[in-house]
């Protein structure tokens, strides 16, 4: 059984910190260590936006624009683990942060942060900044 699990998040003022993980364990994930995974987040009566996606294989970080240059995603080497740092947060990051994984990988090891592009997901996280 696929599992997604998140830690991290809570509540911060303006212009704080945060850090987010998420391991991927069962099938297929704890055969193969190269897959997509990403972090998308939520807030009531919006879509689900994403935020920054990773080729665990070794690969690029792709950010949305909304949070380039704040948020930071790492990878745990030859693990499906991935770390989301969240710097220089405004109340407009408030929401819940879903991590999502997918063995689909576009060519050239891409990935990108297209809700459709993931099947498994997480529970999601809160994070709440205040002003």
């Amino acid at each position: 059984e696929v599992q997604l699990v998140e830690s991290g998040g809570g509540s911060v003022q303006a212009g704080g910190s945060l850090r987010l993980s998420c391991v991927a364990s069962g099938y297929p994930y704890s055969n193969y260590a190269a897959n997509c995974m990403a972090w998308f987040r939520e807030v009531p009566g919006k879509e689900r936006e994403g935020v920054a996606a990773i080729y665990t294989g070794g690969g690029t970080a792709l950010y949305a624009d909304s949070v380039k240059g704040r948020f930071t995603l790492s990878q745990d080497n030859g693990k499906n683990a991935v770390h989301l740092q969240l710097d220089s947060l405004t109340p407009e990051d408030t929401g819940t942060y879903y991590c999502a994984a997918d063995r689909w990988v576009a060519s050239g090891g891409r990935c990108y942060i297209a809700r459709e592009d993931y099947n498994d997901w997480g529970q999601g996280t809160q994070v709440t900044v205040s002003s």
